[in-house]
């Protein structure tokens, strides 16, 4: 099931240029209707259910209902994002409620060295765009001719 937002929770992040959903939407799907300044789901057929937008929404205004291998049919999951982690809430139909907590990434957006790890001979800029693994440096990838 596609994400939808709950109109009466959303407030179009306050009126900003773009909300957060449509920052972090993998596939360019959610719009801000700027008549009445709530987000939606432009396509949702194109929706991947990443749970991206649910997680960044600051007012949880975003939902998508859980596949039934993940929450049992008729269940809401719930997620509460503080600056260090996401908190899981899962209300089963029977009124049950569970809760896991999982840390998020803190690395700044732009900060991660992609050459970490890599043995100094290959940290040549480009070598990330080639087909070769780090440990395969130098080395001629042979393609089976046709």
């Amino acid at each position: 099931m596609p994400s939808f937002v709950i109109a009466e929770k959303c407030d179009g992040c306050k009126g900003r240029d773009k909300t957060a959903c449509q920052y972090i939407c993998p596939n360019d799907l959610m719009v801000l209707n700027k008549d009445i300044m709530k987000a939606y789901n432009q396509e949702p057929d194109q929706c991947w259910e990443c749970y991206s937008c649910v997680k960044i929404c600051p007012q949880s205004a975003i939902e998508v209902r859980a596949y039934q291998d993940f929450a049992p049919m008729g269940s809401s999951v719930i997620p509460l994002r503080a600056s260090d982690s996401i908190m899981w809430t899962v209300k089963f139909r029977n009124g049950k409620i569970k809760r896991f907590k999982f840390p998020i990434r803190t690395t700044p957006e732009g900060g991660i060295d992609p050459y970490h790890g890599m043995p100094e001979e290959n940290r040549r800029e480009g070598d990330l765009k080639t087909e070769l693994l780090c440990t395969e440096h130098g080395k001629t990838l042979l393609v089976p001719k046709k």
